[in-house]
């Protein structure tokens, strides 16, 4: 987790380019994370940007 938001988006990013995979940026309690897409289960996630590896 990370309170840095520019951060997150760059690991976000890289993280979809290397996995070759989709992943979402969230925010809980005032702190950014990243996970694959298809691990988001929580609806307690503030979702900020889903990044695909193809765009």
């Amino acid at each position: 987790m990370s309170h840095d938001l520019s951060l997150a988006q760059s690991y976000a990013f890289q993280l979809s380019r290397d996995l070759m995979v989709p992943v979402t940026l969230f925010t809980v309690d005032g702190e950014y994370g990243v996970l694959p897409s298809d691990e988001i289960d929580d609806d307690d996630l503030e979702i900020v940007h889903e990044y695909t590896p193809w765009h």
